[in-house]
C-alpha cells in the first residue's frame, strides 16, 4: 500500500484509507465484533488511516476505533475524526467552549490525549470564513489537545475559503467520478499548499459498486432510503446528489469498459486516488470481505490497470450523463 505525506505533519498515510461511517447505525447495524474485524482487516492491509466523526452512531465508530486501537499491536495508523455536527450548524454553536466540549468526549472515547486529525464537519461556511474559528483551532494545537485540524466541506467555495487557512493540514470533500468539480480548482490549490485532501463518499453511496440496478431498495433506516432529496442532510452526501436511476445507468458504463479481473470498485479508487492532489481516498466498509477488496485496489496503482483510460471514459460519462446537472451544484 502506497504511504503517501499527510502534509506537514511529519505523518504518513495510506493512498487508500477506511472510513467508517457504516460502523455507526446510518448503513444497517454492524456488530461491534464484525466492525473490529473491519478495522483489523484494513489495518492488516497497510490501511493506515481511520476517518471517524463524533456523531457517527453518536460515537460509536470512535469507541470501536478507540477499543482496536488500545488491544492491537497495529502501529502507525493516524485516526481522523470530526467536529461540529453534535449541536444545530448554526454558527454561534462554533466555538471555543463547545469545542473543548466535543474534543474531551473524542478523546475519551478514542483513548488519545493528543487527537490525531481534528476536522470540522462541515460547517456553515461562515464557520469557515471566520477568523475567529481557526484562531481556537491553533489555540487547541497549541494546548496539545489536537495535533492538527482540517475541514471537511460540502461545496467548492468552502474548500476555497479554507485553502486559505496558513495552518490547514488537510481537506476533505466528495469526490468520484460523478462529481469532478474538484478537479478545476480545489485540487490544484491544495497541491501548490501542501494541503492533504482525503476524497469522501468515493463510491458514491455504493453506486459506483456495479452491484445495484434501478429496482434495488434499501432498508428504511439507511440514508439511501430517506437523505434521497436531502431531507436529513445534506442531497449531495447520498448518492453524491445523482439520481440515483441515471447513477446506475452511468455505472453500468463505466463497469461495461473494465477488463477481466478488475471490478468498478477497485477502478473507482485506484483513478481516484491517482489523480494529483489526493493524498487518500476514504471508501467506507461494513464487512470484513469489503474492507480487504477496498485496500487491495492501492494495488492498482503499481501497474495492471490503464488508469489514463479509464479517466478518458470517466471524463466523457460525466460529461455526457451528469455535469449539467451536477456541476452547478456544491
Amino acid at each position: 500500500m502506497q504511504q503517501r505525506p499527510l502534509s506537514r505533519t511529519g505523518r504518513e498515510v495510506s493512498a487508500v484509507g477506511l472510513g467508517t461511517w457504516q460502523l455507526g447505525p446510518d448503513w444497517g447495524g454492524v456488530g461491534e465484533d464484525e466492525a473490529l474485524a473491519v478495522l483489523r482487516t484494513a489495518a492488516d492491509a497497510g490501511v493506515t488511516l481511520f476517518d471517524t466523526a463524533d456523531v457517527y452512531g453518536d460515537g460509536r465508530s470512535e469507541e470501536i476505533i478507540g477499543k482496536f486501537l488500545t488491544g492491537t499491536d497495529a502501529t502507525g495508523i493516524t485516526v481522523a475524526t470530526k467536529m461540529g455536527r453534535r449541536e444545530d450548524q448554526v454558527p454561534e454553536n462554533y466555538v471555543m467552549e463547545n469545542f473543548r466540549g466535543w474534543l474531551d468526549r473524542s478523546r475519551r472515547l478514542l483513548g488519545q490525549d493528543t487527537l490525531d486529525l481534528v476536522q470540522l464537519h462541515c460547517p456553515p461556511s461562515a464557520v469557515l470564513d471566520d477568523d475567529a474559528t481557526w484562531d481556537a483551532l491553533d489555540q487547541l494545537v497549541t494546548e496539545g489537545v489536537i495535533a492538527a485540524y482540517g475541514a471537511s466541506v460540502e461545496t467548492m467555495d468552502q474548500a476555497l475559503s479554507a485553502l486559505q487557512r496558513p495552518h490547514l493540514t488537510n481537506l476533505q470533500i466528495i469526490f468520484n467520478p460523478f462529481r469532478l468539480k474538484p478537479l478545476d480548482e480545489v485540487l490544484p490549490l491544495a497541491a501548490e499548499k501542501n494541503v492533504a485532501v482525503l476524497a469522501r463518499v468515493p463510491l458514491a453511496s455504493g453506486l459506483l459498486s456495479g452491484k445495484y440496478t434501478a429496482d434495488t431498495t434499501f432498508d428504511k433506516d439507511d440514508h439511501r432510503t430517506y437523505n434521497r432529496n436531502g431531507e436529513a442532510f445534506d442531497k449531495g452526501e447520498t448518492f453524491s446528489g445523482v439520481p440515483f436511476d441515471e447513477g446506475v445507468a452511468a455505472a453500468d458504463e463505466l463497469k461495461a469498459s473494465l477488463p477481466e479481473g478488475v471490478t468498478l470498485p477497485a477502478a473507482t479508487l485506484a483513478w481516484i486516488a491517482s489523480r494529483t492532489g489526493i493524498t487518500s481516498v476514504i471508501p467506507g466498509a461494513r464487512s470484513v470481505s469489503q474492507a480487504a477488496s477496498n485496500a487491495a485496489a492501492g494495488d492498482l496503482l503499481d501497474g495492471g490497470f490503464d488508469i489514463a483510460a479509464f479517466d478518458t471514459l470517466v471524463r466523457d460519462v460525466y460529461d455526457r450523463r451528469l455535469r449539467a446537472e451536477i456541476h452547478p451544484q456544491w
